[in-house]
């Protein structure tokens, strides 16, 4: 932003707002109202005399406050409900790193072009607020959200006043979390906290893996998987039993393409799937802190707890990334060798890879234990 501002050019002004999370704050009360929005805040700038419409870049949001909440609203949007009397777009005003933008209805439409051109934020990349944790404890245990922050464009490692929005925030915990208060937050954090909702089939699947391995000291094959499954799962239900070969199937398909494409080396394996609820648990942490259903102390220990519970269950942030990758395509609602499940596979496996190959990615520049 900084960068464009400099150079003087409107046009490319406008592409950097275009492709940036823009924020104004709402007041809490109005924010509950269901389905209504509040008018955009207006200020005069005392240098200019000119009415402006204040918006915050996500770097530039002040600490977590219970009262204060944000809408984020795209430049797009902000063109169409644009008040009559404005003249400027402020952005991050009162801080080093102001702009403003000028407004008016034929400038407006450049506006509508910006927004057309960019496509909004940007979606599957790795985006760091440089002024959050980015080393220690804190900074590790944030890391296990990566995969859908890096899903969504949305930073990795922030605990603050949003995560996307107030609205946003609130609405993913409802769907398809189910959480619409603090109760129900802390119960189903708990759950996923002890790995209760990654699939009990599914993880008793790979336990048994992972213990006849330690008795035949090394990797059984697919029929002695097999077997030991049957044997382990005897005493279920036929549905039970007819899942877990399913999922090990699923599992022997999808480690073999994880060596093909060079992510799991040819003696390895995946032994749990808990990544999978440990780094969705972080997501509804960051989801709660914007929804005020937690504060930030209390956020913060809940993620140390779950970096704590990651050490304990993987030895490398490969192994916790493999992990999660597993469960997401394991528990994806395609079938088997349908397109929509070599999209998923695809797009899981490009976020390993961001993870795990980016420079700058927290999975190569914070120590795992």
């Amino acid at each position: 932003m900084s960068a464009a501002v400099a150079g003087g050019s409107a046009e490319a002004v406008l592409d950097v707002l275009a492709r940036t999370r823009l924020y104004v704050l709402v007041p809490r009360l109005h924010a509950d109202i269901p389905d209504w929005t509040p008018p955009l805040p207006t200020f005069r700038d005392e240098a200019t005399r000119r009415i402006c419409v204040p918006v915050l870049t996500p770097g530039m949001l002040p600490p977590w406050h219970p009262e204060w909440v944000f809408r984020e609203v795209g430049l797009g949007e902000l063109a169409r409900i644009w008040p009559y009397d404005a003249r400027r777009l402020a952005v991050n005003h009162g801080t080093p790193y102001t702009a403003l933008v000028a407004a008016g209805h034929r400038r407006l439409r450049g506006w509508h072009q910006a927004d057309e051109r960019s496509g909004g934020p940007r979606q599957g990349v790795l985006v760091t607020d440089g002024g959050g944790p980015l080393h220690g404890p804190l900074a590790h245990g944030l890391a296990l959200g990566a995969h859908l922050a890096v899903s969504n464009g949305l930073v990795w490692n922030r605990l603050g006043a949003v995560y996307q929005d107030y609205a946003a925030d609130r609405a993913r915990l409802r769907r398809p979390w189910g959480i619409p208060h603090r109760a129900e937050f802390r119960d189903r954090l708990g759950s996923l906290m002890k790995n209760q909702l990654v699939g009990r089939v599914q993880e008793a699947v790979l336990r048994t893996r992972h213990t006849l391995a330690a008795r035949l000291g090394r990797t059984p094959g697919r029929e002695e998987w097999s077997q030991a499954v049957d044997r382990a799962l005897a005493a279920r239900d036929g549905h039970d039993r007819a899942e877990a070969q399913r999922a090990l199937n699923r599992f022997v398909r999808y480690e073999e393409r994880f060596r093909a494409d060079g992510v799991l080396a040819p003696d390895d394996r995946v032994d749990t799937l808990a990544a999978f609820d440990l780094g969705r648990a972080v997501n509804v942490v960051r989801l709660a802190l914007g929804a005020r259903y937690t504060e930030p102390q209390e956020a913060g220990q809940d993620v140390l707890r779950l970096g704590a519970l990651a050490r304990e269950a993987y030895r490398s942030w490969d192994a916790f990334s493999l992990g999660y990758l597993l469960a997401r395509l394991v528990h994806g609602d395609d079938e088997d060798g349908t397109p929509g499940e070599e999209r998923m596979y695809r797009e899981a496996l490009a976020q390993h890879r961001v993870l795990t190959e980016d420079p700058t990615s927290p999975y190569r520049n914070i120590p795992w234990s």
